[in-house]
């Protein structure tokens, strides 16, 4: 357990079905232990290199990343369970290792790719997997 003696879940938040079946479990979880959920989505701008000097808007990103976590958290509200949100600019699984510091367990769901290329995890499960600080859960879709 994290410093404070309640239960600490970390949980990747990215709109995708398999990040809605880990913000599940870590609710359920978070019951059955007294604990807490950090939601946390990750934005970061996009690599292009198409010669124009294409402008991005830097609040854009941020603010869709704020509605996928801010309709995700409305969708598990009140079931009795803390709920804290954060939205950060970096990579997912950096930011997920990052928030792994302070967490009892880290749960993502896994896109990856589908047929045979979906059986291995996708790279943010991946790094995650390897870097973060506490164990790590990985979600992935039914077939």
């Amino acid at each position: 357990m994290t410093g404070n003696g309640k239960y600490r879940i970390v949980v990747g938040v990215d709109g995708s079905a398999e990040s809605r079946a880990a913000m599940d479990w870590a609710v359920e979880e978070a019951k059955l232990r007294d604990g807490r959920v950090l939601a946390v989505t990750a934005w970061n701008f996009p690599y292009l290199s198409n010669g124009f000097g294409q402008a991005w808007s830097y609040e854009g990103f941020e603010t869709d990343a704020q509605a996928i976590l801010d309709e995700e958290r409305a969708r598990v509200l009140d079931q009795g369970v803390e709920i804290t949100g954060r939205v950060a600019q970096g990579s997912p699984a950096s930011v997920l290792v990052e928030a792994s510091r302070d967490a009892d367990v880290v749960a993502i769901g896994s896109r990856g790719l589908g047929g045979f290329a979906g059986l291995v995890l996708g790279s943010t499960s991946t790094q995650t997997v390897h870097h973060a600080h506490c164990p790590v859960l990985v979600f992935r879709e039914h077939s």
